[in-house]
């Protein structure tokens, strides 16, 4: 496919019915879009900046894009009812209804693959705010054993931690050997650093905290959107055995792990994110 340059992006904000405002991004090709809308949720500690180089290609390919900042992250503010599994799943439902097209393809990464998986478990017997999926790529991701211990959730909302993360070099060690493969570069890893510790340390207890108890799976059976799930295969966040099993619920699904990666795969394998795109929207555009 010929490569287009991008128009700029159109910032808007987004309400929810929680009184929260999430930040959007609209991205397109200078011509008109051949392709589909393809709206990229990232996970918790990340923002919109996660997904540049994948943006970046998939506008390319002539996609529409849409961005945004999960609650409390980036430029969104937090809403008034608790951080949860179901309530980001209705986040995503309110970007999908003021952003979005019919068939738009949903992208999530780990807790913007759980927001993904609320969201498409609750419309699964019917068309959502902006008409039926057109796919789900969901990478890093997991539909139950996501019971974060106590000790974890203390250290995400701790003044030390948050300290040690804010120094470069220390932040990007403690971060990356847990969240990188070991073939991440430099680079990737400050990227990482960065928005881990530009959120605040409530949001990140909040948000580890709230997929305690979580558990799709059941409700996977009835989503019948073309799905590809994408594990590193060092992940040490989201254990690749996690993704297997949220693609044998779904009964349109196909997993794949990828070598050496770790758990950033919008950081780590951006092209193996556009490649899944392309296989679930490939003769639609």
């Amino acid at each position: 496919m010929t490569a287009v340059s991008a128009a700029p992006a159109t910032e808007t904000q987004v309400p929810t019915d929680d009184g929260a405002l999430l930040a959007v991004s609209v991205l397109a090709p200078l011509a008109p879009a051949t392709g589909t809308t393809v709206l990229l949720a990232h996970g918790w500690g990340a923002s919109r900046r996660v997904w540049s180089t994948v943006a970046d290609r998939l506008i390319r390919c002539g996609h529409r894009v849409v961005t945004y900042d999960q609650r409390g992250h980036g430029a969104s503010s937090q809403g008034r009812e608790p951080f949860g599994i179901a309530r980001l799943g209705a986040d995503l439902a309110a970007v999908l209804d003021q952003v979005a097209a019919a068939d738009t393809l949903v992208v999530g990464h780990s807790g913007g693959g759980f927001a993904a998986l609320s969201y498409a478990s609750s419309y699964a017997s019917g068309a959502g705010p902006a008409g039926p999926l057109g796919g789900l790529v969901l990478l890093g991701t997991a539909a139950h054993d996501q019971d974060t211990p106590d000790g974890e959730v203390r250290m995400m909302g701790s003044a030390l931690f948050q300290r040690a993360v804010s120094r470069p070099a220390l932040g990007r060690k403690l971060l990356g050997q847990n969240m990188l493969g070991p073939g991440a570069d430099r680079q990737l890893r400050e990227v990482n650093r960065q928005m881990f510790a530009a959120t605040s340390p409530a949001v990140r207890a909040e948000a580890f905290r709230s997929s305690r108890g979580m558990d799709l799976r059941e409700a996977l059976v009835s989503v019948t959107a073309p799905t590809v799930v994408l594990a590193g295969a060092r992940d040490k966040v989201v254990p690749p055995r996690l993704g297997r099993v949220v693609a044998e619920a779904l009964p349109r699904a196909r997993f794949e792990e990828l070598p050496d990666a770790g758990h950033m795969l919008p950081l780590e394998a951006p092209g193996a994110v556009v490649s899944a795109v392309h296989e679930l929207t490939q003769g639609r555009s």
